[in-house]
């Protein structure tokens, strides 16, 4: 198969469009990463989702609307007065809410659940994409599963290329962490999946919520994921990833050591580090995370991917304060790591 990559014009978007209907797959941009897209109505171009990426089945995916009053045919009963706050408050936007199932969509969608996660993208291309399918379109991040998510179409070419039809260039994605997703079928909010709307901007809006203990953990043994990304070992660069958490100076007292240790057993290492430590790593090799969480929250993907690019096979990397944007970091950081966190 031959991958194309054209700007996101409305007339690519209109052929992107017939594709999706056709039940192939193609690559979009939204705010937060690219999607692989596909029918979310259409088992079969579902299926093919999970062919492509390489994605166990039990990993439930995202079901994408242009409009909020295409929520409705797909779930069971109306949304709740919160889900309804929510809507008003996030929508369209990084957020995904969890709500009872309808019958019209497929068991592929929902991994066999009894709920499904809905969203209402804020990128122009996603909607107008989802407008001219004329069906919701079912899109996990569009990279090979266990990957670093794509935040630009170089990413999923990377990933994808002879795996899919199309993929539409629609340049950086803004957030670069996806969407938070909180699971409505509670009598409170519950953030299975932090992203660019908070906890503290639920709690806001609701009055109410928490945080799932799985976002900053390994599910357990027997433990049935209801979020994508709640599983497995996601975002991974190739390299072995260990975060430090502590006091500013023992964090990078011991990420130095690491590193000179690592060095000198012939490996390749690499550290992760805000801008305002980068000096402190002296001529070590070392990757700026940003200033501050929210560019961590756009930077990270392509700082994991930029990792395998240099060739390192060992990584460290300072961790953030887990709370705000923080959270959403931490999350990634700590899938990324295997939650393999050192504490100093």
């Amino acid at each position: 198969m031959k991958t194309r990559v054209l700007p996101a014009g409305d007339a690519a978007i209109c052929e992107a469009a017939s594709v999706i209907r056709s039940g192939q797959l193609v690559a979009f941009p939204t705010e937060t990463v690219y999607g692989l897209g596909a029918n979310g109505l259409d088992s079969e171009a579902v299926s093919r989702i999970f062919e492509a990426k390489g994605r166990p089945g039990d990993n439930p995916l995202i079901l994408h609307i242009s409009r909020a009053d295409q929520l409705r045919p797909l779930i069971a009963g109306e949304p709740s007065e919160l889900a309804r706050r929510m809507m008003d408050a996030f929508w369209p936007g990084p957020l995904t809410m969890i709500f009872p199932k309808s019958a019209c969509v497929p068991p592929e969608v929902t991994a066999g659940l009894d709920t499904v996660a809905i969203r209402l993208p804020l990128h122009p291309v996603a909607r107008k994409l989802i407008a001219a399918a004329g069906v919701p379109i079912a899109a996990p991040s569009a990279n090979r599963s266990g990957r670093p998510s794509p935040t630009a179409a170089a990413h999923v070419l990377e990933d994808m290329d002879g795996r899919i039809p199309m993929i539409l260039d629609g340049g950086a994605c803004a957030v670069g962490l996806e969407s938070t997703v909180v699971d409505m079928t509670g009598t409170a909010p519950r953030i299975l999946r932090p992203g660019g709307v908070t906890a503290e901007q639920v709690e806001r809006v609701c009055g109410s919520g928490e945080v799932d203990p799985a976002v900053m953990r390994p599910l357990a043994e027997g433990e049935r994921p209801r979020s994508p990304g709640m599983k497995y070992r996601h975002y991974a660069p190739s390299g072995d990833l260990t975060i430090y958490e502590g006091g500013e100076g023992d964090v990078i007292a011991a990420i130095s050591a690491a590193y000179d240790r690592a060095l000198a057993e012939g490996r390749r290492p690499l550290i992760f580090a805000l801008d305002r430590h980068l000096a402190a790593y002296g001529a070590r090799r070392v990757e700026s995370l940003g200033a501050d969480e929210a560019a961590m929250a756009h930077r990270i993907f392509a700082v994991l991917r930029d990792a395998d690019a240099l060739g390192a096979d060992v990584l460290f990397s300072e961790a953030v304060e887990a709370r705000g944007l923080g959270l959403a970091v931490m999350n990634r950081l700590g899938r990324a790591a295997a939650f393999h966190i050192v504490e100093v």
